[in-house]
């Protein structure tokens, strides 16, 4: 079970009739998916199909760290929001697995080149971060290199607004090294190195 403490907000989106659900948890990494009715959950999701519970809930799009739900035309946010993540924190609480183990592993890196050669854990590290996290840290102005890989260490260099900004370790923890132990259990730490 997952015992971390739920955190969510929401966010509009350019659809008024969907909402996201931003939480402080991986929900989907590397891979999204979208439900169109509670039949195609299939299940793939039982947070998906606890959402779909919901009598006003008529889709679930699932990915990173966040939910988007498309409601109803009649359904009211004011009214339903509180409902929706009433009904998230309640399935955090029950501990039971938010996708299907198949869901997940359709956003894990590949492990092998196209000659058919397994890839380096040092390659695998490289081609995550180039994937999904150095846009992220470049659209804030940043940049992110791959220095070293030794007995568990992930060594990167942050520059640019990375370099000392207050958050950058919250990112380097909560987010680069949450995805890459996640990703590559080799992993034990990821450390930011100055030189």
């Amino acid at each position: 079970m997952d015992n971390s403490i739920l955190e969510i907000y929401q966010e509009a989106t350019p659809n008024p009739e969907s909402l996201k659900f931003v939480t402080n948890l991986d929900i989907l990494p590397n891979y999204q998916v979208e439900f169109k009715d509670k039949n195609s959950v299939n299940g793939q999701s039982l947070l998906a199909e606890a959402l779909f519970e919901l009598p006003f809930v008529q889709s679930v799009f699932l990915s990173q760290n966040f939910i988007t739900i498309t409601k109803t035309p009649e359904a009211d946010w004011y009214e339903i929001t509180p409902q929706i993540k009433d009904a998230i924190r309640r399935f955090h609480l029950s501990g039971l697995p938010r996708v299907s183990e198949e869901l997940l592993k359709k956003g894990l890196p590949p492990d092998q080149k196209d000659d058919g050669t397994p890839l380096t854990i040092e390659e695998k590290i490289v081609s995550l971060l180039d994937k999904y996290v150095k846009p992220a840290v470049e659209m804030d102005g940043g940049y992110i290199a791959f220095i070293a890989f030794s007995d568990g260490i992930v060594q990167l260099k942050l520059q640019g607004s990375c370099s000392g900004c207050p958050s950058s370790q919250i990112t380097l923890k909560a987010g680069i090294e949450g995805l890459l132990k996640r990703m590559i259990p080799e992993i034990k730490e990821v450390q930011a190195i100055d030189s």
